[in-house]
């Protein structure tokens, strides 16, 4: 029972990658269920099986990102809120960018096609939950903006940097470095 159900993950973890190829290749609406079948060498009807429609794709793709976030929410939850973890919050959302950075650059490439899907609303409150995590609820209106500017540096610097020069890396080190200064100032406002 549990290799067939790790051959399903398996096979689902393929068609997943597959279809996130195929979307950045082509885009999400010039994407057949059809393409993604041909491309794994496998039937529509063993398409079918794992997914109905490339939105059910999709959806997987973004509830396991989702998954990612709720582990780092959680996380951050059961520390202290310092500065120290607040840093640390950062850097580790910053590899779970990395490690979803194809998926990214499908959901902004493809905002039109994607807008009705149902997990908007859910990153929406993911990102209110992280930005709660940074911000010291007693700090004033200036340490607050900082410390969630800071969370949105990251989050979203890796989209704004694309066409610029360096390796995304050297990109996503800048981004934490920029994102802890604010940090650091907020911090020094709040305890100042």
């Amino acid at each position: 029972m549990a290799k067939t159900q790790t051959r399903r993950k398996d096979t689902s973890q393929r068609i997943q990658d597959t279809a996130l190829e195929l979307f950045l290749e082509h885009g999400y609406e010039k994407t057949s269920l059809r393409e993604i079948a041909e491309r794994l060498d496998v039937t529509k009807a063993a398409l079918y099986y794992h997914f109905k429609t490339k939105e059910d794709i999709v959806l997987s793709l973004l509830d396991r990102l989702g998954t990612s976030f709720d582990e780092l929410i959680a996380w951050a939850e059961g520390e202290p809120p310092t500065l120290e973890t607040r840093r640390e919050l950062l850097r580790r959302l910053n590899e779970v960018l990395a490690d979803g950075a194809s998926l990214f650059r499908f959901l902004q490439e493809n905002q039109a096609a994607l807008r009705d899907m149902r997990p908007g609303e859910d990153f929406k409150e993911r990102m209110k939950s992280l930005g709660g995590l940074m911000a010291d609820p007693e700090a004033d209106m200036v340490g607050c903006i900082r410390s969630v500017s800071a969370l949105f540096t990251v989050y979203f610097g890796g989209f704004a940097l694309t066409d610029m020069e360096g390796t995304m890396e050297e990109k996503r080190a800048a981004l934490l470095q920029v994102a802890d200064e604010m940090l650091t100032a907020a911090h020094a406002r709040e305890t100042g």
